[in-house]
C-alpha cells in the first residue's frame, strides 16, 4: 500500500490550501484516514481524521479552519485548510489504516512521505 500526498506549498497568512492523499496498492478496505503534521523541533501531531463511516476528528488548533473529507471510491482524502496561520507551517503527512485483503482481518497502518506547508506572515 502506498500513500501519495500532494498540494502543499507556500501561502500567505489568511490564505488557503487543499491537500490530497491517494492510497493505492493492495486495498480491500480503508478504515480511518488522517492528516498529521510535524514542525521543526516538534512532535508529530494529529490534525484531523475521518473514519469509514464519515466521523471526523479535529485538533483544537484547527477546528473551524480545516475540513477533512474523503472520496471513498478513489481511496482519497482531502484536507481543506483555510485562514492559515504561520503556526500551521509544518510537513503534513497522510495516514491510512488499511485492510489489504478480504481473506484476513489484518489492519495495517500506512504513511505517505509528507508535503510541506509554509505559511508566511
Amino acid at each position: 500500500v502506498q500513500l501519495q500526498a500532494s498540494g502543499g506549498g507556500l501561502v500567505q497568512a489568511g490564505g488557503s490550501l487543499r491537500l490530497s492523499c491517494v492510497a493505492s496498492g493492495s486495498i480491500f478496505s480503508i478504515n480511518t484516514m488522517g492528516w498529521y503534521r510535524q514542525a521543526p523541533g516538534n512532535q508529530r501531531e494529529l490534525v484531523a481524521s475521518i473514519t469509514s463511516g464519515g466521523s471526523t476528528y479535529y485538533a483544537d488548533s484547527v477546528k473551524g479552519r480545516f475540513t477533512i473529507s474523503r472520496e471513498y471510491a478513489k481511496n482519497t482524502t482531502y484536507l481543506q485548510m483555510t485562514s492559515l496561520k504561520p503556526e500551521d507551517t509544518a510537513v503534513y503527512y497522510c495516514d491510512a489504516v488499511v485492510r489489504p485483503s478480504k481473506v484476513t482481518t489484518y489492519l495495517g497502518d500506512y504513511w505517505g512521505r509528507g508535503t510541506q506547508v509554509t505559511v508566511s506572515s
